[in-house]
């Protein structure tokens, strides 16, 4: 059974939510996030990039204690208050066609060490060991792993019927984003969710893998360092966001490489030819209708690649996913493209208008060859994550983004 449970958050007060609520800091241009923190003292911003104080930029260990300064500063000045008592709090996000609604909670790293949340990507262990450290000297969690969990009628009850009241938060951001958020802290509801949980036998990570691992680490640290502990204290959880499967968005990443290894134009075609029916397209922009299909910008031509099933064996959930079948066929073989992580020569573009921009930038000269995929689904991300296995890499680009700075959970 899944483990969920309600926490007292560290939260902006309510006039000042739309202010301090920033995307992730990977997200900002130079030029935007010097604004921001010129002129919004209360930006999330000004907490995790504490050397804007000092006019320095400041990283390591010396970085981390200064976040955990300017956090304490936010408390000190009430910007932030910490809730009287344990909530779940429902978070809804919309924007255009896309609305989610889910909720705040801890999960339990137990839950994680036993394979209760499902994995389906790999971590870079030094990646892990850096914000283990980071959470250690800050002593706070601010970004949820995102998780789902199968639609569940009975929790939808619960979340309809708390939406028809006053949100605690309701704004919009400048990018057009409707931001509200609900309190789940009386005895019944959070009992219903909870026992709605206790009937799942798994949750699957969608976007977070580094910070569970990171959670994970954490907890096996502290638990050496306190020897009497019970499995209640806080480092024992770690803040996620869960919503139902039929809320998550997927969208592909596409893959733009630099050269051809060497080959000529048609020496390329020919060694495609092994795996693939290759089809000129002269329509203008091509993607990819349904599985099993690639789009191919070369030479200012679009070609659909069709996988010849006769040459290629699926024998699991992961040889049947589009990622690993266009590393295993072309990247790898033809490409000698191997390290799909750190190799220079191959790049990522992901969004609404990443074929566009695919096309442009191999247009431009920046790269050889693009491909273009459709997005990986939910019942990809689960058979892989139940067989154990893990995704190439920028396999999904997932939404919703969560901004930071709503909920903080204390360790």
């Amino acid at each position: 059974m899944a483990i969920v449970k309600p926490f007292k958050a560290i939260r902006p007060t309510k006039d000042k939510a739309f202010f301090v609520a920033s995307r992730s800091y990977e997200e900002y241009g130079p030029e935007e996030l010097q604004a921001i923190l010129q002129f919004n003292p209360f930006s999330f911003l000004h907490i995790i990039n504490p050397g804007f104080k000092f006019e320095k930029h400041i990283t390591g260990k010396e970085r981390f204690h200064l976040v955990r300064n300017r956090y304490l500063e936010f408390l000190e000045e009430n910007v932030f208050l910490k809730d009287k008592e344990p909530s779940f709090y429902l978070y809804q996000i919309e924007k255009d066609d896309f609305k989610s609604l889910g909720f705040f909670c801890a999960c339990s790293v137990e839950d994680y060490r036993n394979d209760v949340i499902k994995k389906h990507e790999d971590t870079l262990h030094h990646r892990e060991e850096l914000f283990a450290d980071y959470l250690y000297s800050v002593g706070f969690n601010a970004e949820p792993v995102l998780m789902t969990y199968p639609d569940n009628p009975t929790v939808d009850e619960i979340f309809q019927k708390k939406i028809q009241r006053e949100p605690e938060y309701d704004f919009t951001t400048t990018d057009k984003v409707n931001h509200k958020l609900w309190k789940i802290s009386y005895p019944e509801g959070i009992e219903k969710l909870q026992n709605a949980f206790d009937g799942l036998d798994a949750l699957y990570i969608a976007d977070g893998h580094h910070r569970s691992a990171s959670s994970h680490l954490l907890a096996e640290q502290l638990q050496n360092e306190n020897p009497e502990h019970n499995g209640t204290e806080p480092y024992n959880y770690f803040m996620a966001y869960l919503i139902p499967e039929s809320q998550i968005k997927i969208y592909e990443f596409n893959r733009m490489v630099k050269d051809l290894n060497g080959l000529t134009k048609e020496e390329f075609l020919i060694k495609l030819d092994e795996h693939f029916r290759i089809e000129k397209r002269e329509d203008g922009l091509y993607k990819p209708s349904k599985k099993h299909e690639f789009s191919m910008y070369l030479e200012g031509e679009f070609y659909l690649l069709h996988l010849r099933m006769t040459n290629y064996a699926f024998s699991n959930a992961l040889s049947q996913l589009d990622t690993q079948i266009l590393f295993k066929t072309v990247l790898e073989p033809i490409l000698n493209i191997t390290d799909l992580r750190n190799d220079q020569r191959i790049a990522y573009g992901f969004g609404k208008h990443n074929l566009i921009q695919m096309k442009e930038r191999v247009d431009q000269g920046e790269f050889v060859v693009g491909f273009s995929l459709s997005p990986t689904t939910v019942e990809e991300i689960k058979a892989i994550a139940n067989a154990g296995l893990t995704m190439p890499p920028k396999s999904t680009y997932i939404e919703p983004k969560l901004r930071s700075g709503l909920t903080i959970y204390e360790l």
